[in-house]
């Protein structure tokens, strides 16, 4: 009989997804959640909940959710709610679904795609964690992803920050002794973790500092949403209301909702889609009116997942070449914008020094010099924003730069740590 695994390691991410396991004598690779995708270990974190019933993950949560032709709702980025007492749920088929909920789904249909792939069934998992949730108290999102999780089927749920178990990976390969920095770069916060590293099993004290910021990929894409696609949506427009003298502008609150993949929903709110209406109708001129139109066709029609799809592609684009294009179309709706290498490091500035500022702290809070860094080790795609990958370099410049194996380091640092678990 073939061994089971004790536990699930889950990396549960703002983008992506993975799944391992271990048990007391051996870790496992992760998982096939999503045969669909050319990377089947990784789940896309986007749920689908058609009108129709019923409720999609990953890959088959976009096909549904165009079969269905766009009649339900389209989740991504959830785990930006956490953080946010503000976010209590949203709407879902006329019931109040909350935030520990919308989470519970992806992890409990993860659970049971594990089970069906070990012929187990196992309510036990190690889940990452960010240094620093996105939002305003990090205590509450805790709770709240140890909720989801038990909502999810699991019943002892541990939890280890994500650039540690980066770390747990990526020293299990090291060849000499050495002081290396991890950067963890995600969809909502980049990680650092400054430790020390060698040819042997990596001990809690090896670890010499840990930091984080709710500033990464997502942030990024909102800075290039907020400089050049936003005004396509009316983020720009010039109203005045009857009998008032002022011309007024779209308030911030409003575009800031617009510029955030995860709160771009809050504009259904019957009290905003009002508020939008009177815009609109008090608009100064017809081009505006034009793009309200097109501000109630995205929130409407939920295509708001599909226009950040657009922005996120042309910043990767702008990784390798000095010029993109956002591109996206829609009945009612019709974007063309160039972009340029210039104008996103212009636009994404703060979110990058923001970046920059946590790794700087992290060193300091370590106790050893930039020169002491012998290895700095990055994952996830930001890494590859040229202007943060050039403040890096500057900030290390002694250290050599290596890259982990594309999606994996996290959860396979997970399955190391719930290996640990079980040995006590």
């Amino acid at each position: 009989m073939p061994e089971l695994p004790t536990l699930y390691a889950i990396d549960f991410g703002t983008s992506n997804s993975l799944l391992a396991a271990a048990n007391r004598d051996t870790t496992f690779d992760p998982v096939p959640l999503d045969p669909d995708t050319a990377d089947p270990t990784i789940l896309r974190s986007i749920l689908c909940f058609p009108d129709a019933g019923g409720v999609f993950v990953g890959s088959e949560a976009l096909r549904q959710f165009v079969e269905h032709g766009a009649e339900g709702r389209l989740l991504r980025s959830i785990k930006h709610y956490l953080g946010s007492r503000s976010f209590r749920g949203t709407i879902l088929r006329g019931r109040m679904v909350s935030a520990e909920e919308l989470v519970a789904a992806l992890l409990r249909q993860m659970r049971q795609r594990a089970d069906a792939h070990f012929g187990a069934e196992v309510r036990r998992v190690v889940l990452g964690r960010p240094v620093h949730f996105d939002g305003e108290d990090d205590a509450f999102a805790e709770a709240r992803l140890r909720k989801a999780a038990e909502l999810a089927g699991f019943e002892e749920v541990h939890f280890l920050p994500e650039p540690v178990a980066a770390a747990r990976a990526f020293g299990a390969a090291a060849h000499r002794e050495e002081v290396a920095l991890i950067g963890d770069f995600g969809g909502g916060t980049s990680d650092f973790t400054v430790l020390r590293i060698g040819p042997r099993a990596l001990e809690r004290s090896d670890v010499l500092a840990v930091g984080g910021v709710a500033v990464a990929g997502d942030a990024l894409d909102a800075s290039l949403m907020r400089a050049q696609v936003a005004r396509h949506f009316g983020a720009e427009v010039q109203y005045r209301a009857p009998f008032g003298k002022n011309v007024l502008r779209m308030p911030q609150g409003i575009v800031q909702h617009l510029c955030s993949p995860a709160h771009l929903s809050i504009l259904q709110r019957r009290d905003i889609a009002s508020f939008l209406a009177d815009v609109r109708r008090w608009s100064l001129s017809e081009e505006d009116r034009r793009r309200m139109d097109q501000l109630t066709v995205l929130v409407e029609e939920t295509q708001g997942f599909q226009l950040f799809e657009a922005i996120e592609r042309a910043k990767k684009a702008l990784s390798s070449e000095a010029k993109a294009q956002i591109a996206f179309s829609y009945l009612g709706i019709e974007v063309r914008e160039r972009v340029t290498r210039s104008r996103f490091e212009d636009a994404s500035h703060r979110e990058v020094d923001a970046i920059l500022r946590c790794l700087d702290e992290t060193v300091r809070a370590a106790g050893v010099a930039p020169g002491d860094i012998g290895v700095v080790c990055c994952t996830g795609g930001t890494a590859k924003v040229p202007r943060l990958a050039a403040g890096v370099r500057s900030r290390l410049p002694a250290a050599r730069m290596e890259q982990f194996k594309g999606f994996h380091s996290v959860v396979e640092g997970l399955a190391r740590e719930a290996q640990a678990v079980e040995r006590g």
